[in-house]
């Protein structure tokens, strides 16, 4: 029984490597870095630090930072237990089509 399993095996390690990937080299020509790119980049950056309130990537306000967090609106209508605004009311509802 011994035999038979170690020839399985053997066999599945001998099916296994020859369907394995085999390595193969492509030479690619070295990418070339415009200078226009790196400007670009550094207009962007420039352009997130020179506003008041500091954004995250896809512009949102970062609330890490204490100027965001002290111009958080708060609701003009009633409010929830936890805060937020009770959507139930217009004028929370009117508020929420303005920013949208």
């Amino acid at each position: 029984m011994k035999k038979l399993l170690t020839l399985a095996a053997i066999a599945l390690f001998g099916f296994s490597a020859t369907f394995a990937q085999t390595t193969t080299t492509v030479k690619q020509a070295p990418k070339k870095v415009t200078t226009t790119t790196k400007t670009e980049a550094k207009k962007v950056e420039k352009k997130a630090t020179s506003t008041a309130t500091k954004l995250k990537a896809d512009g949102t306000p970062d609330m890490r930072y204490a100027e965001n967090k002290a111009a958080k609106v708060n609701p003009a209508g009633p409010k929830k237990k936890d805060g937020t605004a009770d959507m139930r009311y217009k004028a929370n509802q009117a508020a929420a089509k303005k920013k949208n």
